[in-house]
């Protein structure tokens, strides 16, 4: 078992010193607080990184028919200049 780099042993040492400091009365609401919180975490967590995917593919949208219609007039203007050139 190996959390966050913490192995067996080292997570043990951790919950005995956790019931010799806060007492075994305190112990359960301790952990809940600690689950609580750590829900709350992720949820932000997620959110966060859905509105991040969410700007993105608003991003590669907007993008994309620019790109095409800039590639467009891009083509059109090199055709322009290509057909000038030859004229002179």
């Amino acid at each position: 078992m190996n959390i966050f780099g913490v192995g067996l042993p080292e997570v043990t040492v951790i919950l005995i010193l956790a019931l010799l400091i806060f007492g075994p009365k305190k112990l359960p609401e301790l952990g809940k607080q600690l689950g609580k919180t750590l829900k709350s975490l992720k949820k932000a967590s997620n959110e966060f990184q859905n509105e991040i995917d969410q700007v993105m593919k608003e991003e590669d949208k907007d993008e994309s028919p620019k790109s095409i219609g800039s590639n467009q007039n891009n083509e059109i203007n090199q055709e322009k200049i290509d057909s000038e050139n030859s004229n002179n």
